[in-house]
């Protein structure tokens, strides 16, 4: 907890050394050639520089307009609050990265080479080299466990101080570079070359440094510059209006209109709010992510997962806990209840696994039967094998008989009755169906010739895990779950977590099918996995996350992992993409309505003096309804709120808007109402307040 807290200090928009940092950058990003990158700002550039032009050309012939140096300096300060957005972003990523750096060490790795151990640094290690590691070493690069089994200390990677188990084949084999192990010895094939390893790759995208504009920036931005062109045109024919209009009211041709009005005026009607404030919502994206211990490969698949409407969950670890819990004894006829319970505990006393820990507790919950010494039964127990598919216990009585308790299939027992000369009664085996029918598990208990009853076993659902759900539905977003278990218990369980579909006994194979599927009908489709098996539809998927605990197959097929392995976080990630499209759709909506009004506010006093007689008020004066003291002031308030918008909106940029799990529809409607009607207010309200403070 204590290193989460410092690391969100460290990350804050108001640590002083990000700040600092941001501050330096904003002017380094003035290079034109980082400049152009962004359109919008681009153009308010160049406006910036030919009105600098403008005002050196003024003092170079002996006089000095203070109107066009405030013009020019409002100018460049929009261009570089416009810069500062997208550096306080780059900086907290960078900040991320730096704690990243701290942990990759210069590490030496024992290097196994023609049967022996060779010492080498782990920068010197390429894929398909074998390495070993023991307790306390660092393993020193990205590779999969060929032998053996430890226990890793990964807290460098995901925060999270626990321990983790990795071991050869399997799905959790995978091991990451500058994590430690902290018991046992394991063999390691390297399958990173040098400079590529996770956390290379990790700081590089934290950074930003591999960032890419996504498809629907690019969309955006195309459509700023249409914008942006056309208010150029709008601009462009204002001299031509406003000369004849001088002209018919015989007013001097000092009144025309100056090439600094004219760029302050088009500045003020671009779109500059959003075009200096879409790079920041992208980063920041990915930092919200980051900050769930999720690590995305690009940008576009942080926006994938804000469309997707189609989720793949595997049930067991996703949907239910993972681990069947026994929850009720169901007793044959003529024998009690407690007998039932104490039999079960009796056969589950050496059974380690879960479903038998859970037995021998619900006896001790609800039968107050306390837990006996193995040891002192003097007792034989037999192991679950999957061949006779029971378990249990052989206890000789004081009086000498012998007591062969089993607990096992129906089917298991059934024979083992029957070769013990006894008799399973029809309601038994009625029970066990009913329960099969249900999703649940039976186990069939007996001793010796007689069943004495059956235990409940079932795999839990999640608590809360059916809201969640629901939430999902609300958002037009179709839930499928994936189990290898029969229809009736795949049935059962999908019916209490309250998904949309399910597939019941699916195959790698299965997975595959299905995405394709539903892509050939036009969805989205998020999944998760961490198996080689799972590759497949990982790199199919439009979301595929990954477990950082699974394969490296499977890490390199997904375009997301999950540092955490938490079967449940891609509900948090399709949370975090519609956040991040939230968040752009509401600030492009206060843009354009910020530019509409901006127009109607400063154009009216603008006019004011045409068509006016002898210094008196002209008609056009009724159109300015705000009431600006001059042309210039109204100018000046205008290109003054233009760059202080940007600032004050950097916060709810890097934030984000606030997530509602609601339909398309409602949220288009909250966002014209909040966004929209506030972009449209917000503008009169400044820019009259800044016309005040300047005419004092």
């Amino acid at each position: 907890m204590e290193k989460d807290m410092t690391s969100k200090r460290n990350t804050s928009l108001f640590n002083k050394k990000i700040l600092l940092q941001a501050i330096k950058d904003s002017v380094i990003k003035l290079n034109p050639v980082l400049l152009i990158k962004n359109p919008v700002i681009f153009m308010v550039g160049i406006g910036s520089a030919f009105t600098t032009v403008i005002v050196f050309a003024g003092i170079f012939q002996g006089s000095i307009s203070w109107f066009n140096f405030q013009i020019a300096v409002w100018l460049w300060f929009t261009v570089i609050f416009a810069n500062f957005s997208e550096a306080i972003a780059e900086g907290r990523g960078k900040a991320q990265a730096e704690s990243l750096r701290k942990n990759r060490t210069q590490t030496q790795a024992r290097k196994i080479s023609g049967g022996k151990e060779v010492l080498v640094y782990a920068t010197d290690l390429k894929a398909g080299d074998i390495v070993v590691c023991e307790a306390g070493e660092t393993i020193p690069s990205d590779g999969e466990v060929t032998e053996g089994i430890a226990s890793v200390d990964e807290s460098a990677i995901t925060g999270e101080s626990a321990p983790v188990i990795r071991e050869s084949g399997g799905d959790r084999s995978a091991v990451t570079g500058g994590t430690k192990v902290i018991s046992d010895k394991i063999f390691i094939r390297i399958t990173s070359e040098p400079g590529n390893t996770f956390i290379d790759r990790m700081i590089a995208l934290v950074e930003g440094a591999n960032r890419q504009k996504t498809p629907n920036e690019i969309a955006l931005s195309i459509l700023l510059s249409g914008l942006s062109i056309i208010f150029l045109l709008v601009v462009v024919t204002f001299p031509s209006f406003f000369d004849y209009s001088l002209t018919a009211s015989g007013l001097p041709a000092t009144h025309r209109l100056t090439i600094p009005v004219l760029i302050a005026l088009l500045v003020c009607l671009i779109p500059t709010t959003i075009g200096g404030l879409m790079s920041a919502i992208g980063i920041s994206g990915m930092d919200r992510l980051m900050q769930r211990n999720v690590i995305a490969t690009s940008g576009r698949a942080i926006e994938a997962a804000g469309d997707v409407d189609v989720l793949l969950l595997d049930k067991t670890g996703t949907i239910t806990l993972g681990n069947r819990m026994a929850t009720d004894f169901i007793p044959a006829e003529n024998i009690s209840v407690e007998e039932l319970a104490d039999a079960a505990q009796l056969s589950s006393l050496s059974d380690e696994t879960p479903e038998g820990r859970s037995i021998v507790v619900l006896a001790k919950e609800k039968f107050s039967i306390r837990g006996r010494d193995v040891h002192s039964l003097n007792a034989s127990f037999i192991p679950f094998t999957a061949q006779t598919r029971m378990s249990g216990v052989d206890l000789k009585t004081a009086q000498g008989h012998i007591r062969l308790i089993r607990k096992g299939s129906s089917d298991a027992i059934h024979t083992f009755v029957q070769d013990n000369n006894g008799f399973f009664p029809q309601k038994i085996l009625n029970i066990v169906h009913e329960l099969a029918r249900q999703g649940a598990t039976p186990l069939v208990v007996a001793e010796n010739d007689k069943v004495l009853g059956v235990i409940h076993l079932k795999d839990i659902v999640k608590g809360g895990i059916k809201q969640r759900f629901s939430e999902l539905r609300k958002m037009g977003i179709k839930t499928v779950m994936i189990t290898g278990d029969n229809p009736l218990t795949a049935a059962a369980i999908a019916a209490e977590a309250g998904v949309d579909d399910f597939m019941a006994e699916a195959k790698p194979e299965d997975k595959l099918r299905r995405i394709r599927e539903e892509q050939a009908n036009g969805h989205l489709v998020g999944m998760i996995g961490d198996g080689t098996n799972d590759a497949p539809a990982l790199a199919q998927a439009d979301v595929g996350i990954a477990m950082n605990s699974g394969t490296q197959a499977a890490r390199e097929a997904g375009n997301m992992v999950d540092l955490d392995s938490n079967p449940t976080k891609l509900i948090e990630v399709v949370e975090v993409g519609k956040q991040l499209l939230m968040t752009r759709g509401a600030l492009t909506t206060f843009s354009v309505a910020n530019d509409i009004a901006k127009y109607f506010a400063i154009i009216p006093a603008i006019a004011t003096s045409l068509y006016a007689v002898k210094g008196s008020a002209g008609p056009l004066s009724a159109l300015n309804v705000m009431n600006l003291n001059s042309p210039q002031s109204a100018i000046l308030s205008a290109i003054i709120f233009n760059a202080i918008i940007i600032i004050l909106l950097i916060p709810l940029a890097l934030k984000g808007v606030r997530y509602r799990p609601v339909s398309a529809s409602k949220a288009l409607t909250r966002n014209l109402f909040v966004f929209g009607l506030g972009g449209m207010i917000a503008p009169f309200i400044g820019i009259k307040i800044i016309d005040l403070l300047i005419n004092l």
